[in-house]
């Protein structure tokens, strides 16, 4: 580190901030929100530290006590996404942006089944999106909370993947 730190200040006449530099293996440091992969081969990864920012986010545009519509929710989802995949999208581990849209996905399902409230609501939006009279009764009468209703068949029958699509949702898959 020492002589790194000569060479940067004397040679390239650059201030190396003490605080944020260090000698390490790739695996065990980050920079700018990225990690990398402890492999032989290093894969650039998101650090664990910009996905919780990123979780947190999520979770604070889509509180229950927001009081707006999931038009406009999904609105403004949005356009934080697509700012936060122009930055992170270019990750090598898509796997990752694979389980977190998802995670999204089951967030904004449970807001919609919150939204519902009461179980007469809740069993004629499942019929009138298609779900068979058997399981909208039995999901509307569901004594589980909205996370674990949120990935049930019935709600992935009822609010697809296209469904959010249509609203305006990005995908965080990015297409080579």
């Amino acid at each position: 580190m020492e002589s790194i730190t000569r060479f940067i200040t004397h040679r390239l006449k650059l201030k190396v901030n003490q605080a944020k530099s260090a000698v390490a293996r790739p695996g065990q440091r980050k920079f700018l929100g990225f990690s990398f992969t402890g492999e032989r081969e290093p894969r650039r990864r998101i650090a664990p530290e910009a996905i919780a920012r990123f979780k947190e986010r999520i979770r604070e545009q889509t509180r229950r006590t927001r009081g707006i519509s999931l038009a406009l929710m999904v609105k403004q989802i949005a356009t934080y996404l697509r700012g936060w995949l122009g930055y992170f999208g270019d990750c090598q581990t898509p796997s990752v942006l694979q389980r977190h849209e998802a995670w999204l996905r089951r967030r904004l399902r449970s807001v919609v089944w919150k939204q519902w409230k009461r179980g007469r609501t809740r069993f004629r939006e499942l019929r009138k999106r298609g779900v068979g009279q058997d399981l909208a009764a039995q999901t509307a009468g569901s004594p589980h909370g909205p996370w674990r209703i949120a990935n049930s068949p019935a709600l992935a029958i009822a609010l697809p993947n296209a469904y959010f699509a249509g609203h305006g949702l990005p995908s965080m898959i990015v297409s080579s």
